[in-house]
């Protein structure tokens, strides 16, 4: 599982079962003498940013080189996300990449400008659905513009490519409303365009799950389509779907495989290669749990079709790969979390029955990203907790990361500006300067690492996307949230040695969750629209309940000054208690699988926007210049020979503009031909 998550702003966001938001910095400590850039670019609702790769000089050429390879393999496979996203992206990209290079025109109008805009909007996000909205990207110039561009580039874009980027069609990537059929709502293309949501739960309703208490993920790697009137699953592979961006990923992968550091590393990439090979997904299976006990060396990874946020249905996998390298000290001082992670579930407000008697293998460690391709990129997780299957993580355990160096990389990047204008006081406004930046790294940490391993599903019951459906991804988000919320005020984290005064790390904590979830979150969405991003969602959900079931008690006051609204926490031991209870009830509904009550807590306090507060908000936002959404380019990895040819040295620099590195991956890693 993924999280996303937000510095001071949107404290609290969501990796294999991955989880993380991505982070939008709210509070900045700037080093005076930094001269690194972090700032590359600019552009509609987006920042793009730089990560330093610290200690990337001190590994050894071995080393060094694995992170290449592995980094190409990632790379190799970027066409693939384009094409899940929507099945007109790669169409698009290749076309309007063509005009951006060739066109001989004037590039200083307002239609030129535009245009610039929406390619940068479409790289950013893997295609013409807006990353996190859903909502298709508004092209902001005429279809006769367009068809002169492409004329003049010598480039073609024709039919329902063509037509798309300015009509009323597939407005929608991911859609999981309510009342609607969510597979043929939704443009994302792990299914045919006549797919509908019937026909998903009849195909997957008979298919062999594998034996008994051991369930493969069943679709996890494949499309759904019909052919002569047959259902019928294209299998992501050598030589099947994907199979020449998958060869190339192969090719690049049996190199790593010759760098690896032990033996453990070696057998964990040979069976990551053979399932690329036979798109096996019992093969992928033996994959997570070798990789999830092969701990020891200096490099680890993620790679493979692994989230299913961007499934209606919560079947299909993401393409996505992170490169990572170990934070020593980091990773010591919070592995003291994994560690204690039975005492957390034996202390936690879930039922008896709900708790695991034994909480089994759960590593924490912060890196170093080094790279990042499909879905983690240009937008990035900060965390990540996986494997995603829930019963390798009960018997093998799981692996949790906090990306240590995109986390700094916010952080630097950020500003106090938003921080003062929506926190309530300045005794707010203090907490979170001097320990939200801990606050949040320890809400990270437990979120994936007790959050994730906590509670289980009771005997019978089925997996969480067939019982939970299309609230399967908020509802685990916001269960690990909570799990994180209700420790990050426990004396423990004190007495671990994590934390010098607790409460008030705890209440820089509340503090942010709250104000994001019911109050600056609304920034990242339109006037009008309701919340539907998952992530959101949860936050949402999770502050409106515990604020409506603590209003008789004062524990959360809502607080309207000069025309803004503001809440102030009352009662921080309380709302503790508030966020106990519904944890307890989230966990039993997962546990049990109940799909009305998961609907009725979703639908009844986390999709709704209050909309005059949503215009004020805005309206207060409105002074700020920075972007709500970041993400980064990626370090550039480049071999140096000696004159015999033998490989000497990898050395490391920054891509000096966003679109540079775009064209780039364009010109090197275009495996795929548009349909």
């Amino acid at each position: 599982m993924k999280t996303l998550r937000f510095t001071g702003l949107a404290l609290a966001l969501a990796l294999w079962t991955g989880c993380a938001d991505k982070p939008q910095a709210e509070v900045q400590k700037p080093d005076a003498g930094q001269a690194f850039e972090y700032v590359v670019d600019q552009f509609a609702d987006v920042r793009v940013l730089r990560y330093q790769v610290p200690g990337f000089d001190q590994l050894t050429l071995n080393e060094k080189l694995l992170v290449y390879y592995l980094n190409q393999a990632g790379l190799a496979g970027r066409d693939i996300m384009w094409d899940q996203n929507y099945r007109h992206n790669l169409a698009i990209r290749h076309a309007l990449e063509k005009v951006y290079t060739n066109y001989p025109g004037d590039r200083n109008s307002e239609d030129w400008a535009a245009f610039e805009t929406y390619l940068k909007r479409v790289w950013f996000s893997n295609g013409i659905h807006h990353h996190y909205s859903n909502d298709k990207l508004p092209a902001g110039f005429s279809p006769e513009y367009l068809t002169a561009l492409l004329e003049a580039s010598g480039a073609s874009l024709e039919g329902e490519a063509f037509d798309v980027i300015f009509n009323e069609a597939d407005t929608k990537k991911v859609n999981k409303k309510k009342g609607v059929d969510n597979t043929l709502a939704s443009a994302v293309n792990f299914y045919g365009p006549d797919i509908t949501d019937a026909d998903v739960d009849a195909y997957y309703s008979s298919l062999d799950r594998g034996p008994e208490g051991r369930p493969v993920e069943i679709g996890l790697n494949s499309r759904l389509v019909r052919e002569n009137g047959k259902l019928v699953e294209q299998v992501n592979k050598v030589g099947g779907h994907y199979g020449p961006a998958i060869a190339e990923i192969v090719t690049w992968l049996e190199k790593a495989r010759e760098v690896a550091e032990n033996e453990a590393q070696a057998r964990t990439l040979e069976l990551l290669i053979e399932y690329y090979r036979t798109g096996s997904l019992e093969v992928w299976d033996e994959y997570a749990i070798s990789w999830v006990n092969a701990t020891e060396g200096n490099i680890d990874w993620i790679n493979g079709f692994i989230e299913v946020y961007n499934d209606p249905k919560a079947y299909k996998g993401s393409y996505e790969t992170i490169v990572e390298i170990k934070d020593f000290e980091m990773s010591r001082q919070m592995a003291v979390l994994s560690e204690n992670a039975q005492w957390f579930e034996d202390q936690s407000p879930l039922m008896e029955e709900h708790k695991k008697d034994s909480v089994v293998g759960v590593s924490y460690k912060t890196v170093i990203v080094a790279g990042e391709a499909g879905d983690a990129s240009p937008s990035t997780p900060i965390g990540v907790n996986l494997p995603n299957n829930n019963w390798i993580r009960a018997a093998h355990g799981s692996k949790s990361v906090s990306l240590g160096n995109i986390i700094d990389a916010y952080n630097q990047a950020g500003g106090t500006g938003r921080l003062k204008e929506f926190a309530h006081d300045s005794t707010e406004i203090d907490l979170e300067i001097q320990y939200g930046q801990l606050a949040d790294k320890l809400h990270t940490a437990l979120h994936e690492v007790v959050g994730h391993a906590s509670g289980q599903i009771n005997p019978g019951v089925g997996q969480p996307k067939e019982t939970l459906r299309n609230y399967r991804s908020t509802m685990e988000e916001g269960r690990a949230d909570l799990v994180a919320l209700y420790y990050l005020m426990d004396p423990k984290l004190q007495e671990l040695g994590l934390v010098d005064d607790y409460r008030k790390v705890g209440m820089a904590a509340y503090d942010g969750y709250i104000r994001n979830g019911l109050v600056t979150q609304l920034i990242r969405i339109e006037l009008g629209n309701d919340i539907e991003e998952d992530h959101m969602v949860n936050r949402q959900w999770v502050s409106a309940w515990v604020f409506e079931k603590g209003q008789d008690e004062g524990v959360i006051e809502k607080i309207a000054l000069d025309g803004k609204t503001y809440y102030d926490i009352k009662d921080y031991d309380r709302l503790r208690e508030l966020f106990g209870d519904l944890l307890r009830e989230t966990q039993r509904i997962k546990s049990e699988g109940d799909f009305e009550a998961a609907q009725a807590l979703v639908e009844g306090y986390g999709v709704k926007v209050d909309q005059a507060l949503h215009a004020q908000v805005l309206e207060r936002n409105a002074q700020f210049t920075s972007a709500p959404y970041s993400g980064f380019v990626n370090p550039v990895y480049e071999l140096v020979s000696d004159a015999d040819g033998n490989i000497t040295d990898v050395v490391l620099t920054q891509p000096e503009t966003f679109e540079a590195q775009m064209l780039d991956y364009a010109a090197r890693f275009s495996f795929l031909s548009p349909e």
